[in-house]
């Protein structure tokens, strides 16, 4: 079953039989008119934050008995991996309420919930937007992502008495963790170990260094603000983000897929098959636990 909205996509396993849920929050393609023309970048350039078609990588999490959500609304018009309101009080014409964190370094960065920049530190804007803009932005789009994603952790929660969030991004293909130049195909963040047991994150590890990729912990990216507030490992809820390097799949100039996208969505669905084992032996021997 699949539930489709213009903002978001929720497609059902036909039952759910694994205590995971599939979240590809920054995938979304689907660029609203009034935004581009609000904008100073052209069709291409304004598509450099998109995590391209992970969605379709994890599309696999179906078949394999877990919900896959997924964003249809891109994260340059609003980013659901933010606080519900990082907002920069350089962007809008009016005044920000008083309840607006304008001092995260994400904030700083360009990358709030309403972010100023794309990739490579482009302007989105041609001049400032009038606050209603992303009020209606957050009310519109990024309260109703997560109210979805919450119904769907708690009911896997519910369900099977814990879970498992995965949630799905890429990264630019020059990235490297410092110190060792080491060029990671894949990172697992687990906010250093806050967010999920070390136990699934040392699996995700094995799995994806035995399936040929490189693969690491935590840097250069922990987890967002999502992996964050939903990972309780206390209470069984465990949340893990998984960056895949994009030139394993894409052409980083034009975006287009290269000829191995299908072999790494592949590898992807025997990723996911390998976790739902793990967890389904190891949680039946004793409960997954916090670090």
């Amino acid at each position: 079953m699949t539930i489709d909205t213009e903002l978001f996509e929720v497609r059902e396993p036909t039952v759910q039989s694994i205590p995971f849920v599939y979240n590809s929050p920054h995938s979304g393609r689907r660029y609203p008119v009034s935004f581009l023309d609000q904008s100073r970048l052209d069709g291409l350039s304004i598509r450099r934050s998109e995590d391209h078609y992970v969605d379709e990588l994890f599309s696999a999490a179906p078949a394999l008995g877990a919900p896959l959500l997924m964003a249809h609304f891109p994260r340059a018009y609003v980013d659901v991996n933010r606080e519900p309101y990082e907002l920069d009080p350089r962007m809008f014409s009016d005044p920000l309420p008083p309840y607006a964190n304008s001092n995260s370094a994400r904030v700083a960065g360009g990358l709030g919930t309403i972010p100023r920049i794309v990739a490579e530190n482009m302007e989105i804007y041609q001049g400032r937007l009038p606050l209603a803009v992303a009020m209606a932005r957050i009310d519109g789009c990024y309260k109703p992502y997560h109210a979805c994603l919450r119904r769907l952790i708690a009911r896997t929660h519910t369900r099977f008495g814990f879970g498992v969030l995965i949630d799905c991004h890429s990264m630019p293909g020059n990235i490297r963790v410092a110190g060792s130049g080491v060029k990671p195909d894949f990172i697992v963040g687990d906010r250093y170990g806050t967010s999920a047991s070390a136990e699934l994150s040392q699996a995700a590890l094995q799995f994806l260094e035995e399936l040929g990729f490189t693969a690491v912990r935590n840097k250069p990216y922990a987890g967002g603000f999502i992996t964050e507030h939903y990972g309780r490992p206390a209470r069984g809820l465990h949340a893990l983000q998984i960056e895949i390097n994009r030139s394993l799949y894409i052409d980083e100039a034009t975006l287009q897929k290269r000829p191995d996208f299908d072999r790494l969505a592949g590898s992807l669905g025997v990723f996911m098959q390998q976790m739902a084992d793990f967890v389904e032996d190891y949680a039946g021997e004793r409960p997954l636990a916090a670090e």
